[in-house]
């Protein structure tokens, strides 16, 4: 396949379901050649896949563990030789291992650091490159209220998301005269596959902090990665986008 700038590409991380799944969707309806990156599901990711072609979409499967940079630098590097250079990288990768401070293993905070916020520096490093070439790309972090607000409960899990707004700015200013532009989304409550696991109860102590009335829908932040991921954002980079239902303002 030859190399054509005329391409869009898209790289969403984490892509096999929820956020991550709805983003690429929505990009691949937006025009971009969409790679769905996973790590371990590729039944899941595949769904996704066939989702994309059958709305009249492209794309295909992108294995690597975000954690490693190697993988990373290799993925990254052979998608910009073998398709085009990334036009956008979408970081949605995540994971949360919830505890008290005084509880939290030594394990489960490299791990959710190393997912959360390493693979995140990691891949926005490896697209970096090629959109500075270019002189165009715009890169998306997705973060979390948490990362903003804190949580009991999820002190590794918000310190790894508010690394990604603080990371997120520096490099913002880094990239810009390059014309690569780097924005934060930080979803509320969404409704997702863990999400429903919640019961009744919980659900509605939730609610009772979200001014709104209601839970986000995946659908809700992948709207506004395709308007962060199109022109009509040519002149916003550095910024935190809160989609949260007025959790915290």
């Amino acid at each position: 396949m030859t190399n054509t700038t005329a391409v869009k590409t898209a790289l969403v991380t984490g892509a096999s379901r929820g956020i991550g799944a709805a983003i690429a969707l929505r990009l691949a309806k937006d025009g971009f050649y969409v790679y769905v990156n996973y790590t371990s599901n590729e039944a899941k990711a595949r769904e996704v896949l066939d989702q994309i072609s059958a709305a009249g979409g492209s794309g295909e499967l992108c294995r690597f563990d975000v954690s490693d940079s190697t993988q990373v630098d290799e993925k990254i590097a052979a998608i910009g030789k073998t398709k085009a250079p990334l036009s956008v990288l979408v970081n949605n990768a995540g994971i949360t291992v919830d505890s008290l401070l005084i509880r939290m293993k030594d394990e489960d905070l490299e791990k959710t650091l190393s997912v959360d916020l390493k693979g995140a520096i990691y891949c926005t490093r490896a697209a970096a490159i090629q959109m500075m070439r270019q002189r165009s790309g715009s890169i998306i972090q997705i973060s979390s209220v948490v990362g903003e607000s804190g949580n009991p409960g999820q002190a590794a899990y918000s310190a790894a998301k508010a690394g990604l707004i603080g990371f997120t700015k520096s490099v913002a200013k880094e990239l810009a005269s390059r014309q690569v532009r780097v924005n934060v989304v930080t979803p509320g409550f969404i409704a997702t596959d863990m999400t429903g696991a919640l019961t009744e109860p919980q659900k509605e102590a939730i609610l009772r902090s979200v001014p709104l009335g209601f839970f986000g829908a995946p659908d809700d932040i992948a709207c506004v990665a395709s308007f962060l991921a199109s022109s009509a954002s040519r002149y916003i980079t550095g910024q935190v986008i809160g989609v949260n239902g007025g959790m915290y303002m």
